[in-house]
């Protein structure tokens, strides 16, 4: 399988934000824990809005949580 082009650094800032775990970041937007997991590890790409909302919890624009490289 393919690595995604989308790469994030969501655990660090997970680590920063207090040793914030996944459930508490997945209970602020409102998905699984599971969900944020595959995020973090590039196994699945956020909708535009889950993207969006992971941005905001951590008062950071979208591509300051998100990376895309070109293939």
């Amino acid at each position: 399988m393919s690595e995604l082009p989308i790469s994030n650094c969501i655990r660090e800032l997970r680590a920063a934000h207090n040793d914030m775990t996944q459930l508490e970041l997945a209970r602020q937007i409102n998905v699984t824990r599971q969900t944020v997991n595959a995020i973090e590890l590039g196994k699945y790409s956020p909708s535009l809005e889950v993207a969006f909302r992971i941005a905001t919890v951590f008062g950071l624009p979208l591509e300051d949580v998100f990376q895309y490289q070109r293939g």
